[in-house]
């Protein structure tokens, strides 16, 4: 009895065309599946760096933080009459103490810096010891410029104030002159620096009493020796009409930071030397003031120690490529798979998919024992060897595997190289893609697409 039409098994023959586009489509799709695993990647990185950051910033608070070192700055109150009414329509006069600040017209620093660096586990942190030396000339006090009478001037509490942003890291007792005769210091100055919008706060530092009995006693020259320690950088304040610094130190990775960049500098792979020259024009701050209203912040210049830890991101960097290296590779599959008439299972890019994405947290993970760069090269020949050896499974002879493994070596190569790259990153980067292209170009130029398969 014959099969109703309607019970005889639907049967159809892909033709070669329609193989070869599913194919195309699973590589699409899975290179986009790919993708999940590629954010968490980028999870990862931010997570190992914001770990190394606060291990830094708790190895840095238990030594001493960045320091910025201001002054000499001379401070001398005065007294305020200010005649009010009670409620009872009789005037009473009422009295107060402000400041008058002064700064020095000609400011010498020099210093120098003795880093070494501490670790935890797997990070690390540079701290320095420095001992620097401050000479400050100062002019008379011009008390008519600021509108207050001599009379109300108190010459007795009269002071020299330093300003150091972590007083933690003072090591020894500062020497500190004034006309040749040395004076004791105290803790907290009265040097502000803005902490919010409208609000002003004290800085920490330390005080030179002069205990001067009238403005004939005013000494002009100023010499300070201090030793501290910080961590990270240290900065300086222009404070002088004129001033100059001088810093070194043992340390061949410094970044000069801040409003300033020296005029001179010397870099060598051990140590650094660096020397700059600021006058007052080059400053928002006045050279004399009132009140607690003006603010030293915003001019701050120095040098920042860095420890040559790049690999979080580098390894960013390089993660941003992550699909283009997937999606090269995965084309490289399927033109031999053309080209050669090999059958490769979606299995069998999955895998390989999976360990081009494994890679990165390989290169992660030496990178922060080993550095970047040997982390890349490793990272890279054990992903190639890998992939290389699971091909030779499937590809039909050994000079494919070889091609396979040499365009994927390539491929790593050129991010590589983009990575390095800071200028002509994207110039290199588009010149290399265009060759890609140009190449898929050339190697796909006699296959016929959609050539029926035989029966």
């Amino acid at each position: 009895m014959e099969t109703p039409p309607i019970l005889t098994p639907f049967r159809f023959k892909l033709s070669y065309g329609t193989n070869v586009t599913l194919k195309l489509l699973f590589v699409g799709l899975l290179t986009l599946v790919l993708l999940i695993p590629t954010v968490w990647i980028f999870s990862l990185i931010d997570e190992r760096q914001h770990r190394a950051e606060s291990v830094v910033a708790e190895i840095s608070q238990k030594w001493a933080g960045r320091q910025t070192l201001v002054g000499p700055i001379l401070v001398i109150p005065y007294i305020v009459s200010e005649t009010r009414v009670n409620a009872s329509g009789n005037e009473y006069t009422v009295q107060r103490t402000e400041n008058a600040y002064f700064l020095p017209d000609q400011l010498t620093i020099t210093g120098e810096v003795e880093p070494e660096v501490l670790s935890r586990g797997i990070f690390d942190a540079v701290v320095y010891r420095s001992t620097v030396s401050t000479q400050a000339t100062f002019k008379a006090p011009d008390f008519d410029g600021l509108g207050v009478s001599p009379e109300n001037v108190q010459w007795a509490n009269a002071r020299y104030v330093v300003g150091l942003n972590d007083l933690r890291g003072i090591s020894g007792t500062p020497v500190i002159t004034v006309g040749g005769s040395k004076l004791e210091t105290e803790q907290i100055a009265d040097i502000y620096k803005r902490s919010d919008v409208n609000e002003y706060s004290a800085m920490p530092g330390i005080v030179l009493k002069t205990r001067w009995s009238s403005a004939a006693d005013f000494q002009p020259d100023v010499a300070l020796t201090i030793d501290f320690k910080g961590s990270q950088s240290l900065e300086f304040v222009p404070a002088g009409k004129e001033t100059k610094v001088s810093l070194t130190g043992t340390w061949g990775n410094p970044s000069f930071d801040g409003k300033f960049l020296p005029e001179t500098r010397t870099v060598t792979e051990k140590d650094f030397a660096a020397s700059w020259s600021i006058l007052h024009y080059n400053r928002p701050f006045p050279q004399q003031w009132t009140g607690t209203q003006t603010t030293l912040e915003g001019s701050r210049f120095g040098v920042n120690l860095l420890v040559p830890v790049d690999q979080y991101q580098k390894s960013t960097r390089a993660a941003k490529y992550a699909i283009l290296i997937i999606l090269l590779t995965f084309v490289s599959l399927f033109m031999v798979e053309i080209i050669r008439k090999v059958r490769i299972h979606p299995f069998q890019y999955a895998l390989i998919g999976v360990a081009l994405i494994i890679y990165y947290t390989l290169l992660l993970s030496i990178s922060e024992h080993l550095g970047f760069n040997v982390a890349y090269w490793i990272a890279t020949i054990a992903t190639v060897l890998l992939v290389a050896w699971y091909a030779r499974t499937f590809l039909p002879d050994s000079s494919n595997t070889i091609f396979f493994s040499l365009m994927l070596t390539l491929f790593y190569a050129f991010i590589f190289v983009i990575i390095m790259q800071q200028d002509f990153a994207l110039l290199t980067g588009s010149i290399g893609l265009f060759l890609v292209v140009a190449a898929l170009m050339y190697f796909s130029r006699k296959i016929t697409w959609y050539k029926e398969a035989e029966a």
